[in-house]
């Protein structure tokens, strides 16, 4: 870690001279001298860090001395931030005196807050502020020379080889994909006995169920022996009811039964209530005699209270026999706990075989088998020392995959993190070894997922962004840092640090999770700066921290009312990061704001925020805030915008807040703007057109009326830089000049955008053509929605032109006669059609057939989806005149729906001869429901190879 945040300080330290053009605060530089020494000295420092770092694990002086330097240089990073942000609140202030009336700020003397004196814009607290700055900067000089002293005590050896520098990562993403591990190698004579066990008609030892723990130690692989017995086929037809539920430390009865509840039925009303006795019968009255097939990974609770309060023997009593309790726990006293010793499933270790096989799958991807054999030897020894963890093998495997030669493999093998004894350490081994390989910033990326407790959801955009707020890359380029950290995040996905990924249906990785081990493993190495307190029902809200030492705060179970931490305690000056998780608070109290004075990440999702108090505009490192999910929170303070290095805003679900800040063009360095499903938003405030930096705004309200406070659509037109998903709306008929304004054909960063029309009922609304026509986006689009559009779909015809087009998505056309020409566009993957109310027939039109011509159309598409076309009648695929032509259409479709089509006669012939159909389903279309019913209907025949049919009658 150490490493990492001395390469991001040293290069601050390098452009600090440079970059501080205003005359007023170049006084600062009379501490240049110390500036340049105390670079010298981290750079000389920097040389030993490697071998420090391996040996602070044996060693607790050298882990002392570590700890040392990071307090230096967290110091030094947070005054070189503060006078950055010197920089920048006189940025803003030369813009209000130039642009006069007409300044994004309000014009006023502000008192501007430092971590130790209150700097006001009178000359002489500037003066008295740089001289603060030069003293501070003094001070960490000479406690450096000290640490750097110090390291002569240790015999450190100079590195010779470190982990891959950025430019190497980059290039080894663009060359590799994430491994693919669902390969499973062993375990079939543990998957034989546990299925024999499951599909048993009742428990041998005469009771109703079964219970059936699988006990292994962490990285074992028992929930991939859980998740093998759970989607096997056999199983899936022998149960009637299956819930799989994670249950993890604490053991929480209330959110166990929620869990099983929602996959019962996800829309019971029950599942609200915080009553056990409710959720328990709710339970009972949904698997009450049907065989059910109930699977609890990760259990540690060993308290046989815990474990009768959830009553789950009672509820298991009134299911048809043969019903089961698949465990999964580390513990064999779980399995005592819950009286099933006799039916235990011990998961050892993999045999040499296996772990090899397993190791091979991923250390050899894409090499050729003569490059191949050359390693074996090596690989073979390496695998030994995994000692059957399958864990092990798959995180070494991932480790020497890049490593080209036999040396640098038995530099793996020979390494001395290997002679570790303690059994906690004996886990870490192989990720010690993978954690030294990464470049110094990934390294502080990995350790920062220890603020998430475990099993939790990450979610790789917002991952991302918390990376960007504590200044993790050593980009100067803004938009250069998200890149960067993509590829990060692959680096560590590629390692096995990151499992379970979570897949949009554009087959992009959209979330994941770390495994137990691995979360172990990274908050054991940053065991004194993240904390994760969970608070006990009853306690108050004042919360006390273990030492000065913790940078990063996580708080569970936080109770409502307002957050406060003890006014006469100072552990919580060094906090960077205050997340609180499944917690209700109503605001934070402003002493303990002023606390924090180092905090630069703030979540507070999901909480039960009514205000936040003005204090917040003084946390002037912040760069990350999230709000999102206080349904009650209606505004923010004024002083929100005196954040000057405020990176990331997320609002997302603040249901009632009804106005942003007037003043958020003062928010110089905001990247990230988020404020979808904010319902009571009426706009947005016409500062943020300054921003030409926004990377990401994910919903544009458009004004009603000509409200000179409000942003317009037109103000879009310098936002080049946006990126992601961008959602408009609600449009009317006077918006196509505006539209023509915001270039959104200049936005090649953009993947998705989104275009919602205002829902009118009457006679059709004129002008939504002419805003069609001005949409034209950039040939770089990905996914395209509109809505409620009263034009035709000729006002699409540049729709041709995005040959990067992926998904599109058009509902509520209520005029639309004609779909639109979609055959030819040669990277259309999901396409959905949604109330089209005049559309009668879908014809030669939609395939995109305007001659005779042969050829592929709807070449890439694999899902098509139609719903609610009232009056839709034939389906039409290639004429008889056109039947001669050589023509192939949706050659690659997996999916078809249609639901609610209650005219359509028929199918088209094509469908016959699409061989990749897997799912078709008919849903409330009474005609083709009868047509097409199973073994009767007259065109049965026609469907009837395709493996997965759901025709439902027509009913609601």
């Amino acid at each position: 870690m150490a490493d990492a945040l001395i390469s991001v300080l040293l290069e601050q330290l390098a452009s600090v001279v440079y970059q501080h053009t205003n005359q007023a605060v170049k006084l600062v530089l009379n501490a240049e001298k110390d500036v340049s020494s105390f670079s010298s000295k981290l750079k000389a420092i920097q040389a030993v860090l490697e071998d420090a770092e391996k040996k602070q694990v044996t060693d607790p002086r050298v882990e002392d001395w570590l700890e040392k330097l990071k307090d230096v240089t967290y110091e030094m990073d947070d005054v070189l931030d503060e006078w950055n942000t010197v920089i920048l609140r006189r940025q803003v202030e030369e813009k209000q005196e130039k642009e006069g009336e007409n300044a994004l700020v309000t014009k006023k003397k502000v008192c501007f807050p430092m971590s130790s004196v209150c700097f006001c814009f009178g000359q002489a607290n500037k003066v008295i502020h740089r001289h603060n700055i030069a003293r501070r900067i003094e001070e960490l000089n000479e406690k450096l020379t000290l640490i750097a002293a110090e390291r002569e005590m240790y015999g450190f050896h100079q590195s010779t080889k470190g982990g891959p520098d950025d430019q190497q990562l980059i290039q080894r993403q663009k060359t590799s994909s994430l491994v693919d591990i669902s390969m499973i190698f062993g375990r079939e004579e543990e998957k034989d006995m546990l299925l024999s066990k499951l599909l048993r008609e009742s428990s041998p030892e005469g009771g109703r169920f079964l219970v059936i723990p699988i006990v292994g130690m962490g990285g074992m692989g028992k929930t991939t022996l859980a998740q093998l017995a759970y989607n096997d086929e056999n199983v899936t037809a022998h149960f009637d009811k299956k819930v799989w539920v994670c249950v993890s430390s604490p053991f929480d009865e209330i959110k166990i039964a929620k869990a099983v509840i929602e996959s019962l039925d996800e829309n019971e009303t029950k599942k609200s209530s915080n009553e056990l006795e409710t959720l328990l019968l709710c339970i009972r009255s949904h698997v009450k005699d049907k065989k059910f097939f109930l699977v609890l990974d990760d259990v540690w609770t060993e308290n046989p209270k815990e474990w009768e309060n959830l009553k789950l023997p009672v509820i298991m009593q009134s299911c048809a026999e043969g019903s089961t309790i698949l465990v999964t726990t580390r513990k064999q006293a779980v399995a005592e706990m819950m009286g099933a010793t006799s039916s235990i499933i011990h998961l050892d270790k993999l045999s040499d075989r296996d772990c090899l096989a397993l190791f091979n799958s991923i250390a050899f991807l894409d090499r050729k088998k003569d490059e191949a054999n050359g390693f074996r030897a090596i690989g073979e020894e390496i695998v030994r020392k995994c000692k059957g963890l399958p864990l092990a093998a798959k995180t070494l495997g991932s480790l020497v995959r890049y490593k080209k030669t036999r040396q640098e493999w038995r530099d793996v093998l020979n390494s001395k993190i290997w002679e570790l004894e303690e059994v906690e350490e004996q886990v870490f081994r192989p990720l010690l070894l993978s954690y030294y390989d990464l470049a110094p910033a990934v390294k502080m990326c990995l350790l920062y997922c220890a603020i998430f407790p475990k099993d939790y959801n990450l979610k790789k955009d917002n991952l991302i962004e918390l990376w960007m707020s504590q200044d993790y890359l050593n980009s100067k380029e803004n938009k250069e840092k998200r890149r960067k950290c993509q590829n990060y995040f692959e680096s560590l996905a590629v390692r096995s640090f990151f499992q379970d990924f979570d897949i949009d249906e554009m087959r992009n990785i959209v979330g994941c999770k770390m495994h137990d081990i691995v979360h172990d493993f990274v908050q054991f190495l940053t065991k004194k700066e993240c904390i994760i307190i969970e608070l006990v029902k009853g306690d108050n809200q004042i919360v006390e921290l273990p030492s000065d030492k913790v940078r990063h705060l996580t708080l569970i179970s936080v109770p409502e009312g307002p957050l406060s931490f003890p006014t006469s305690c100072d552990r919580c000056v060094n906090v960077r990061s205050l997340t609180l998780l499944d917690s209700s608070i109503t605001t934070i109290s402003p002493g303990s704001i002023l606390q924090m004075k180092c905090l630069r990440t703030l979540n507070l999702s999901r909480n039960s925020l009514t205000e936040l108090p003005k204090e917040l505009g003084e946390l002037i490192h912040l760069r990350y805030t999230d709000l999102s999910y206080n349904l009650d929170l209606k505004e923010l303070p004024d002083a929100v915008c005196d954040l000057y290095n405020l990176q990331t805003l997320v609002l997302i679900h603040c249901w009632y807040l009804e106005k942003l800040p007037k003043a958020m063009g003062k928010l110089i360095n905001l990247k990230h703007l988020y404020v979808r499903h904010c319902a009571e938003l009426r706009y947005l405030p016409k500062g943020i057109g300054s921003l030409k930096s926004l990377q990401a705004l994910d919903w544009f309200c458009v004004c009603e009326g000509d409200d000179n406070e409000a942003l317009k659509l037109g103000d879009l037109g310098i936002m080049d830089q946006l990126q992601g998903s961008l959602v408009i709306g609600p449009l009317g008929k006077d918006d196509a000049s505006e539209i023509e304004k915001a270039q959104l054909g200049n936005k090649e960063h953009l993947s998705h955008l989104g275009v919602l029309f205002k829902v009118e009922y009457e006679e059709q609304r004129k002008g939504d053509e002419e805003i069609v026509k001005a949409l034209q986006p950039h040939q770089n689009l990905e996914s395209l929605s509109i809505w409620n559009c009263q034009g035709t779909t000729e006002s699409l015809y540049w729709i041709k032109s995005l040959h990067n087009l992926r998904k599109v998505y058009l509902s509520g056309w209520r005029f639309c006669e004609l779909l639109p020409p979609l055959g030819k566009l040669s990277s259309l993957e999901i396409l959905e059609i949604e109330e089209m109310g005049k559309v009668k027939k879908v014809g030669v039109e939609f395939l995109g057939i305007e001659e005779q011509v042969s050829g592929i159309l709807f070449p890439r598409l694999e899902r098509l989806s139609f719903y609610r076309m009232s009056a839709w009648e034939e389906w039409e695929g290639i004429t008889k005149e056109d039947s001669s032509s050589e023509i192939t259409i949706m050659p690659l479709l997996y999916i078809l729906e249609i639901e609610s089509c209650p005219e359509l006669k028929a199918l088209p012939d094509f469908l016959d001869k699409i061989t990749t159909l897997h799912t078709l389903t008919i849903k409330r279309c009474p005609i083709l429901e009868q047509d097409y019913e199973k073994g009767v209907g007259k065109e049965w025949h026609n469907i009837s190879h395709i493996p997965n049919l759901t025709i439902r009658p027509d009913r609601i």
